[in-house]
C-alpha cells in the first residue's frame, strides 16, 4: 500500500513481484493499473466524486470550470501505461 498526498489520503494498492539487492541497477516498470490520476489537490475521496460529477455532466453547472481546470484531455476512465513508464525511465535507479 502506497499513501500520496497525506492531505487528502489517496492509498494505492501495488504489488511487489520481486525484491532485487540493492547492488543491482534496475529499471522500474509498469505492467498495468486502471483509471487515470484523480487531478492534483482535487479535495480527496469526496472532492474527486463531485469532480466527477461535474466533468462527466455536460449540464452540470460545474463542468466548463472543471474542464479548464483539468484540461479537455482528461477521461477518468483512462489509464496511460505509455506515459507512466515513461516517468519511471526518468527514475533509473
Amino acid at each position: 500500500m502506497y499513501e500520496y498526498d497525506f492531505g487528502d489520503n489517496w492509498v494505492h494498492d501495488m504489488v511487489i513481484e520481486e525484491i532485487l539487492p540493492a547492488s543491482q541497477k534496475v529499471e522500474p516498470i509498469c505492467f498495468e493499473g486502471e483509471r487515470a490520476c484523480p487531478p492534483e489537490d482535487c479535495g480527496g475521496f469526496w472532492g474527486y466524486q463531485n469532480f466527477l460529477k461535474a466533468i462527466l455532466n455536460l449540464y452540470s453547472a460545474e463542468h466548463k470550470q472543471m474542464v479548464e481546470w483539468v484540461g479537455k484531455d482528461f477521461h477518468p476512465e483512462h489509464f496511460g501505461l505509455e506515459k507512466v513508464n515513461a516517468e519511471l525511465k526518468k527514475l533509473r535507479v
